[in-house]
């Protein structure tokens, strides 16, 4: 019977190994779609979410060291701008050779010296001066030179190859080689100078004028005035230590003076130039490039400088130029140093703000992390009971996240690359790759934790942990306390900067225990009242709605942590900078006098009525004119004699300015005299600590400096004067009536002190409309000497424009003014924009902790409102449910951040040295103020309340329509 072709054939021999296996037949039907592309496309929203979320924490990550590498290379380069180029460059010198002498051979020894720069610091070949000068300045004899006192001036001759190119010849010519006398006759012709012009008017020479030295034994040259220049530009770099060249120089010699005039000579005479004073030297400087140098190879830079002043390169130089007794000095290593204790000063403040943001960030990856995780819980177990291995899992969430994170990583690295330009790249991709990896990992290493089999939970290992978190945190604040936050000579120990991370993680850890209780007796409270949203929701707050596992469900700990964080790292760095303004208040003021003051020059008075104008000015507080004398002598001491700074002033309000000022504070009644003292009986007086140095008993005789004498008795010594602030000043204070009667001229005052917000333009302008028109000049003011004084009345048709502006014959200063001088530093302003951006990063990533825990219990909660809405809730009560479940944890952050921080700067502040943010010499410690702290919790409590708020408003009744559509399916 033949076999049909459809049926099937019957079982054949078992092939042998040897028979060759038809191919496979090709499978039929659509393949089966890749993992990470159909997981990808099912969570759209949430694959964005994380690429933002991993794009903004790279993005951070990369742009904060960039950030602060900036911010140290601006400080660095104007805290060496501000030195000058004299301080900033290196100078080289050497003796002339004796013979051989030209301008080819110290161009030579300059292509030497350059030759061995430019590894870490580059020196501006186009504003180098180097050339030779005589060492010693030679008197000019001749008689129709200027001579005052009877003093003839003196000269040295100088050649700088590149004087041409920054001058102007405005008569007779350059000088060039001066030409031999044929036939080797033995007289020597004159040596070929130019003068600038001001000098040659100055000492009465003009061109054409031979000048001729003082003999010495083997004979000096003379010289011959060839030629005048003018210099457009005196305050050029090019004219540091060559001061006397483009003008005379006064010389004083005791109390007469003479002049000093340097004069350029061409490059044919430097052979003969060591004969003018028989001595020459070759000097060579060399300015530093200091906008090219950086602060991250600050160090590598002192060590290559110092090897140039004083090591292997200067040894090397010495032999390459064959001049042995080349050496160069420079004040940059000194410099360096400077720079190196600033930076380090201001360290603390610079790395908290990065460390706070730095530690928000990783909490809110981890919880990202595991609330993905928790969300597809179900979808990981039922994969890993279909037979999946948990390796495998992992690898396909890492396979997601790869895809994820990476993109937005390498984006946000660039990004911050572009925006941040800096030298250094490995900083930035070595934090940028951290956090991405955090980023990556967060999600796939919690869902092999949920994978893992469970074990018997151990009740002593979360005991254990916080325990060792405390131990962590008492030997850092230990280690403050005892060393400060940046130890001096070294940089600051990331231990000690995170301490305040470490206090706010262990009052996270106790909130976390304490919150709950908290919340479950307000929650049983509320539940013996009438009304379910606030029973309800604090049930659920101290429950921890949307806790999963085992055990006893609990609030998460996360979001707490992340809030105390932003909110200790902000508070303590807030109250530091708060410190750091009062300090420079307070600095500001004393170098004042007060919020503003006029002075006077010498001994003059103020106009008539300025003093009772300025305190009358809208903003002033407290006006205090006053006359001092610095002249008046103290008799009576041990020293018999000593001279003193006298004050008239009225007593209440001079005590009132000490007192706001915080120096040398007095009861106003001290100085009172009452109206039946007889007129020679002593006047009372305020000594300074320094007068009570100079010894004594009794009372005094003060002697002003206009002839008067006063008797007085001390009435009470004090550390300090707001009109003398100096702390060794001799300062004797009197009240204004008795002292004004026995003094001449102290009822009119000569200095005005005021306190509070005065405008510093209008009080110049009340100060030029005070001056009278004849009184714009110091002459007329009394503040000139009586030749000044005698010329101004000689030529009464000056014009007026030469006359002095009127804030500079009676000067204003405001406390104001003071204060920026003091804040301009870019040092302080990076360290502090740097601060406030991390602030703002850190509130917003705890901002984001929060709704991602509140976006987390969404499914439930909706359920929950949809039950709730059948049974009559309304919308409103809807939202107070949501807000009464969420705010009780914001509240407690904020109210334990504040306490945190308060904390912090209890036990970290005293250790911080203030003296480099603040500008000026300050005691070390930050005082504790509320201010600053309470607006960082509250601030950052409101933020969170009304992102919750309209979280609730905004998608709540959109849930709960589509639960109640959708039916209860759990």
């Amino acid at each position: 019977m033949t076999t049909p072709p459809s049926a099937t054939p019957p079982p054949s021999e078992p092939r042998t190994p040897s028979a060759p296996r038809p191919p496979a037949a090709p499978r039929s039907g659509p393949r089966p779609a890749p993992w990470v592309r159909t997981r990808l496309r099912a969570a759209p929203l949430g694959t964005l979410l994380a690429a933002a979320l991993a794009f903004v924490a790279v993005l951070l990550a990369a742009a904060l060291p960039r950030a602060q590498d900036r911010g140290a290379d601006q400080a660095l380069r104007s805290f060496l701008n501000e030195a000058g180029s004299t301080r900033t460059s290196l100078q080289a010198t050497a003796p002339a050779p004796a013979s051989g002498q030209s301008a080819q051979a110290l161009d030579r020894t300059l292509k030497s010296l350059l030759a061995r720069t430019g590894n870490t610091f580059h020196v501006e070949a186009e504003k180098v001066v180097h050339g030779t000068r005589t060492n010693k300045r030679q008197p000019l004899m001749n008689p129709e030179l200027s001579r005052p006192h009877r003093l003839p001036p003196e000269m040295s001759l100088l050649y700088v190859q590149q004087a041409q190119d920054h001058v102007n010849l405005v008569e007779g010519r350059w000088p060039t080689g001066t030409p031999r006398p044929a036939g080797g006759a033995a007289y020597a012709p004159p040596l070929q100078v130019a003068l600038s012009r001001q000098a040659a008017e100055t000492i009465g020479a003009r061109v054409g004028s031979v000048l001729a030295s003082a003999p010495l034994v083997d004979g000096t040259p003379s010289v011959e005035v060839v030629g005048l220049f003018s210099v457009p530009d005196e305050t050029e770099d090019f004219w540091v230590g060559l001061d006397c060249l483009p003008r005379a120089c006064k010389k004083t010699v005791g109390e007469s003076y003479l002049w000093e005039a340097d004069a350029l000579i061409g490059a044919g005479d430097l052979d003969r130039m060591d004969l003018w004073g028989h001595d020459a030297q070759d000097f060579w400087r060399l300015p530093v490039d200091v906008d090219r140098l950086r602060a991250d190879r600050l160090d590598a830079t002192k060590k290559e400088i110092a090897s140039y002043v004083a090591g292997p390169t200067a040894a090397t130089l010495s032999f390459e130029t064959r001049r042995e007794r080349l050496r160069t000095t420079s004040w940059l290593p000194e410099l360096f140093e400077q720079a190196h204790e600033r930076r380090q000063a201001a360290a603390p403040l610079a790395l908290l703000g990065p460390a706070g943001v730095g530690g928000v960030a990783f909490v809110v990856l981890c919880l990202a992390g595991a609330l993905a995780a928790d969300r597809r819980d179900a979808e990981l177990r039922l994969l890993l009971a279909r037979g999946g291995s948990r390796s495998a899992i992992v690898g396909r969430l890492l396979g997601e996240g790869a895809v994820t994170v990476l993109p937005a990583a390498a984006a946000a690295t660039a990004l911050a690359v572009l925006l941040l330009p800096t030298p250094r790249l490995a900083p930035a991709l070595l934090s940028a790759a951290t956090v991405a990896l955090l980023a990556l990992l967060a999600f796939p290493v919690r869902a092999a934790v949920l994978l893992t089999p469970a074990r018997p939970a151990g009740r002593w290992r979360r005991p254990v942990a916080e325990l060792l978190v405390l131990a962590a945190t008492a030997a850092a604040v230990l280690e403050v306390r005892r060393r400060g936050v940046a130890p001096a000579g070294s940089d600051p120990d990331p231990l000690l900067v995170v301490s305040p991370l470490l206090l706010a993680l262990c009052g996270a850890l106790l909130l976390a225990r304490v919150q709950p209780v908290v919340t479950g007796w307000f929650a049983r409270v509320a539940g013996r009242r009438s009304g379910l949203v606030g029973f309800l929701g604090l049930a659920r707050a101290a429950r921890g709605s949307g806790a999963r596992g085992a055990g006893s469900p609990g609030p998460s700990v996360l979001p707490m942590v992340a809030l105390l964080l932003a909110i200790t790292t902000g508070g303590f760095g807030a109250a530091v900078l708060q410190s750091v303004e009062s300090n420079r208040l307070g600095v500001a003021r004393l170098a004042v006098g007060g919020d503003a003051a006029i002075s006077a020059f010498g001994k003059a008075n103020l106009p008539d009525g300025l003093a009772k104008a300025a305190g009358e000015l809208p903003g002033v507080r407290t006006s205090v004119p006053l006359w001092i004398d610095h002249d008046s002598a103290l008799v009576g001491t041990v020293q018999r004699s000593s001279q003193v700074n006298l004050i008239v002033v009225e007593p209440a309000a001079y005590a009132e300015l000490s007192r706001v000022l915080g120096c040398g504070s007095f009861d106003p009644a001290l100085l009172a005299t009452g109206g039946g003292d007889s007129a020679d009986a002593p006047v009372p007086a305020l000594f300074s600590s320094g007068v009570a140095r100079l010894g004594g008993s009794g009372t005094f005789t003060v002697q002003p400096g206009n002839g008067a004498e006063v008797r007085v008795r001390g009435a009470k010594v004090i550390d300090c004067t707001p009109a003398v602030p100096a702390a060794d000043a001799a300062t004797v204070v009197l009240p204004a009536g008795r002292a004004t009667a026995l003094i001449g001229g102290s009822d009119r005052p000569n200095r005005w002190f005021g306190l509070g917000p005065v405008d510093g333009d209008r009080l110049r302008a009340l100060v030029r409309s005070a001056l009278p028109p004849e009184s714009a000049t110091p002459a007329a003011t009394g503040a000139a000497s009586p030749a000044d004084a005698a010329a101004a009345s000689a030529s009464p048709a000056a014009p007026a424009t030469g006359a002095q502006p009127a804030d500079e014959v009676y000067p204003v200063r405001t406390s104001a003014d003071a204060v920026a001088e003091l804040g301009a530093d870019p040092l302080q302003r990076s360290a502090e924009r740097l601060f406030w951006a991390s602030v703002a990063g850190a509130a917003g990533f705890a901002l984001l902790a929060v709704l991602l825990t509140l976006m987390r219990t969404v499914p439930e909660r909706a359920a929950l409102l949809a039950r709730l809405r059948t049974m009559g809730l309304r919308r409103r009560q809807g939202v107070a449910l949501i807000l009464a479940e969420t705010l009780p944890q914001t509240l407690a952050a904020a109210l334990g951040g504040a306490l945190v921080a308060g904390a912090a700067v209890t036990l970290l502040g005293p250790a911080m040295d203030l003296t480099t943010l603040v500008g000026a010499s300050v005691p070390t410690g930050v005082r504790l103020t509320a201010g600053p702290v309470l607006t960082q919790a509250l601030g950052l409590a409101a933020l969170v309340a009304a992102a919750v708020l309209v979280e609730a408003a905004t998608s709540g009744r959109r849930q709960i329509t589509t639960e109640l559509r959708a039916g209860d399916q759990r």
